[in-house]
């Protein structure tokens, strides 16, 4: 399945977490906290939004820290991801 995104809306697919701390202690899943980055795999065209041109700054590929709270889960073909708002991206990471 395909996915295109509306508007100002980006599709992303989070990083994995960290199974193991700095110093080597194995953490399980319920302990590890959900991570802020992504890497995003649609990008919604922009356009008129509340009245206000939108430019698209991001784009498929790149890695980006988002807001901790943003966006919608959803499972699609057995993959997780998120969609939001590119107004909930806080930085491209290069």
């Amino acid at each position: 399945m395909r996915i295109k995104p509306l508007f100002d809306r980006i599709v992303i697919e989070q990083i994995e977490a960290e199974e193991k701390t700095k110093s080597g202690i194995v953490l399980l899943s319920k302990d590890q906290e959900k991570p802020q980055m992504a890497k995003i795999i649609a990008v919604g065209p922009g356009g008129m939004i509340d009245g206000k041109e939108v430019v698209m700054q991001v784009k498929v590929g790149d890695t980006i820290l988002y807001s901790k709270y943003a966006g919608s889960e959803f499972k699609i073909d057995g993959k997780e991801v998120t969609i939001l708002r590119q107004s909930d991206v806080l930085a491209i990471i290069e």
